[in-house]
This record gives structure tokens, sequence and C-alpha cells, in this order.
């Protein structure tokens, strides 16, 4: 039967003048049509089914668009499909199509666009980091020019949730084939808002309005801008400015001085953003439960919270943060030394041990606390060196590490928001043993055959109590196994100036910013 689209739920100043210079090249926030929007971090790719991080696909979201997609309040809206169909047995879904949509190269979207888009990221070959997400799938075909319909191997219930993720987009098969599946990360041609203009990889990327848009009086500004700045200090000095519209992440500490500017906004919004620390449990000592206990109950999560969220954070309460469908709320690992220095001798380690911390992103917030734990793991004999990973460290030391037995990552520091809005984007590419670098991101090497079962169940089962009762069992198996430090679920805090309209950032991280406007 078809089934309409509704809601489901998922419950400085030192770099200003190298800033300034930047932005000229980039064009101006102060033109009337124009914006800048200021972000932590840099974009490894411009292909959003060969990353994992939620702010490229932000970025990405400018030029692409999905079948489907998450709105502010995580609730999957139609886009680019307009209903759909699932046969009894959960295997075949059956998409009806958006007419007279084209892409920025004059190509129209049709079936085949989204057959072509889909068997690249299901061609192993290919390599591609979003891979895994979409591994369900037997076969795309196209039934008409507006109907296509897509086989699974096996049922999964949360496959409009993955449909509705912002790497699940549409890619135009002519500039597929015009580039091929490497170099399209350098030239992407969506049926976005904004058509591709340039990407400087440390400085900006940048896109114009694209005249030929489907979404009637959008988009409503001439030029986008996003704007890598690394520094958290820097990004708030630029909205002090008027250098940038928009600002995300802020730091937390600068919240009341920008509170106080009446040329800002200052937005605070709930995540599902969780902060942790994974031990590589393949090495010693990470190997020992109880070394691993020993360090949850050895960070102060509270005093964290203020010393480096400034109270924009409160204790992670489980694997899985609220908001996120089938959660189980957990409370957080107390803070206890002592109880931490008795479970080291028990392990072997009462005189402690050395080890090092790397950071997955290298912005104040993340430095204050790798500097925070390792102060705190240093009280009860732990000595750890910290080092804040750049982009292409963090891919090659980590992500891509080829073989698990030679991995370097001991510690580290990451967060991870659900972005399907389920529990399954929670927990299999973080804690499943099929889930293991340069697969995904199970950078705790973490292995525990009931926790793969629960989840792979889940995934399978329609019947909400059982699929409930699956996840609440995997998510309470892992907290006794201890692969990870759950340290915090954080806050969203950023900033636009007045005369920007229709940029938020939502739960999961993202930013949305297809209906950017000016007064």
């Amino acid at each position: 039967m078809t089934k309409p689209i509704k809601p489901l739920r998922a419950k400085a100043l030192a770099g200003g003048l190298l800033t300034l210079l930047a932005l000229a090249s980039a064009g101006s926030a102060l033109a009337a049509k124009d914006v800048v929007l200021a972000i932590g971090g840099q974009p490894e790719t411009l292909d959003p089914y060969n990353t994992n991080t939620t702010l490229t696909t932000a970025v990405t979201k400018s030029f692409y668009q999905g079948l489907f997609e998450f709105d502010k309040d995580l609730k999957i809206q139609p886009v680019l499909a307009e209903s759909f169909t699932v046969s009894k047995d959960g295997l075949v879904y059956t998409f009806k199509l958006r007419q007279g949509v084209k892409f920025h190269d004059g190509t129209d979207f049709n079936a085949e666009a989204v057959k072509v888009t889909l068997d690249r990221v299901l061609n192993a070959e290919n390599k591609l980091a979003r891979t895994n997400q979409f591994n369900r799938i037997e076969k795309v075909e196209v039934e008409s020019p507006l109907t296509v319909r897509v086989t699974l191997k096996e049922p999964f219930a949360p496959f409009i949730n993955s449909l509705a993720h912002a790497s699940a987009v549409m890619m135009s098969p002519a500039a597929l084939k015009k580039y091929g599946s490497k170099d399209i990360a350098f030239n992407p041609v969506g049926t976005g808002p904004f058509t591709f203009v340039e990407w400087k990889q440390t400085d900006f990327v940048k896109g114009k309005k694209f005249d030929g848009y489907w979404k009637k009086g959008y988009p409503k500004v001439d030029t986008v801008t996003w704007k890598p700045v690394l520094e958290n200090s820097t990004r708030a000095a630029m909205l002090q400015t008027g250098e940038t519209d928009f600002a995300f992440p802020l730091p937390y500490e600068q919240a009341a001085e920008l509170k106080k500017n009446a040329k800002l906004d200052l937005m605070t919004g709930p995540s599902i953003i969780t902060r942790y620390i994974s031990f590589n449990m393949l090495q010693k000592p990470f190997d020992n439960v109880k070394v691993r206990q020993a360090i949850n109950y050895a960070i102060n999560k509270e005093a964290l919270v203020k010393v480096a969220f400034s109270g924009y954070a409160f204790p992670a309460q489980g694997i899985v943060p609220q908001g996120v469908k089938y959660a189980h709320k957990m409370a957080p690992w107390p803070y206890d030394p002592k109880k931490a220095r008795e479970l080291l001798k028990e392990a072997g380690y009462a005189n402690g041990f050395e080890s090092v911390l790397w950071g997955a992103y290298t912005n104040t917030t993340t430095q204050k606390t790798l500097q925070f734990v390792q102060q705190q793991l240093a009280q009860v004999g732990i000595k750890i060196t910290v080092l804040a990973l750049e982009p292409g460290q963090r891919t090659d030391w980590v992500q891509a590490a080829p073989d698990s037995k030679t991995a370097k990552v001991r510690m580290y520091y990451a967060g991870w928001s659900a972005s399907t809005g389920e529990a399954d984007w929670a927990l299999r590419p973080l804690l499943a043993t099929e889930s293991w670098p340069p697969k995904l991101n199970n950078t705790a090497y973490y292995s525990n055959s009931k926790v793969d079962a629960d989840i792979a169940n889940a995934l399978k089962s329609v019947d909400e109590k059982e699929k409930t009762a699956l996840y609440r069992d995997a998510q309470e198996q892992i907290m006794k196994d201890a692969p990870w430090a759950p340290l915090v679920t954080e806050q969203n805090l950023y900033a636009t100036s007045k005369r920007l309209s229709g940029v938020y950032v939502m739960p999961d991280g993202s930013i949305h910013s297809e209906e950017v406007a000016v007064k």
C-alpha cells in the first residue's frame, strides 16, 4: 500500500588579519546577496558518499539533495521522492519521483539517476565510506522515468532513515560519467539550490545561485561561501566584526559576551552529539576491562562540562544520546578516583602506565578536553601524551588503518551523531565487529557476539517492543564491557547576524542552509 511521507520521530583574534585576507578572495559577507558561513573544520571531500563527517555533508547539501531529508526535529520529509510503497515482506520499496527537476548541468533527475547513484555506492571497487549504509540493497531497477524500485537482501527497518541521511544524495549521471567516481569529489553536480563555483581546501567552498532550482522562490541569495575557521575565538570575532553571517560551533566561554551584541542572534539547541574516548581493546593495557573501567571512574564529567563546555553540555547518559530513537538512558559513570586506583591495582597496574590520547579535531574545545583528561588521568597514575589530529592525520592514522593488529590508535577522543535518527547508526558504525577501520569507525576494535546479534536482529525487526528490547540489551552490554569512556552530550551553540534567516543547526550538528536569506 502507498505510504504518504509522514514524519518519523528519531528522537584569537591573532588570526583575524589572515581571515580578512582569505575572505577577500572568497567574497564579502557584507554584500547584500552574498552570505559567508563560518564553520569549525575543513571538508575533506565534496563527495557526501565518501565521508563520515557531519560537517562535510552540511556543506555538500548546498549542491546536493536526496529522496528524503530530516527537518529540524529529525522528522523525515520528502524531497526528490513524492511517495513510496513497501511490499508485505519488507524487501521491495517502490518510489514515485518528483517531476520537472533538473541537475545543475541540465540533466533530468529521474529513476535512471537514482539507479546510477545507488549503483555507484554499492560498487565495492569504489571504496566509498558510506557503502555500509546501503549494503543491504540487492538491486535497483527503473520501472518508468519517474518510478524506481529498490529490492533489499533482507528486511531493513531504518531504510527510509538511511535515505534521509545527508549523505544519501542524488548525483548527475552525466557528471559521474564526465568526472568519474573519484573526481566527482571535486566537481559536485546535484539538484540543490547552489551550483559549485570553487573549493580552496583550507580556505573556502563557494556556490552560486542555481537559476533552474525546482523550488520556486529559492535560493534567495546570490552566493554562499563556507569558510573553515579552526580557531573558536576567531569565528566569534568574525561575527562581531561582520565578516561572517553565521558561526558554528562557538566558544562556549564567549556566549555571554556574544549575547550582548545587538547585531547578533545567539542560539542554543539540543543535540544528539556524544563525545567519548574509545580504547583500542586489541592492545595492552586496554584489553583489560578493569583498566577501561578505571579510566571511566577517573574522569569527572561534571567538571569537564564546566571546564571545556562552559556548562553547555551534560554528562553522557549512556551509549546512545537521548533524542535518538531506541536510546536507553543510563546513569553516567560516577567520578571515583579511589575506585579507579583500586581497579588499576587489580589489573596489575598499581603504578599506572603511559599511553597516547589522540583527538579527532583541532578546535579549542577539543584541546581543552584533551588537557582536562590528561590532568584527570595523571591523578590516578596514568601518564598520557595528547595530540589533536589534523584531518589528513585522522584519516590516515585512524579511519583508514589497514590492519587492526598494527593500528597505532590507543585512546581516541571523538564525537558522533546518529544522523539517521535511529539507534542503528549510533551503534553499528561504532561498536559492531563488522565496523572495524577501515570499514567504519569502531576505533575501539570492540567485538561482542551478543551485541552484534542484538544489532542485526533489531535491524530486521518491525516489532517496536522487540526492537526496543534488543537495542536496550545491546547498550547495557556495551556499558558493562566499557570499550568507551562516554563523556558528554553537548548543546549546539551558534549565532547569526540579524540580517540572516533560514540557517540553523540541527540536533545532529548538521547545518540547514538551503533556505538561507538576507534582509
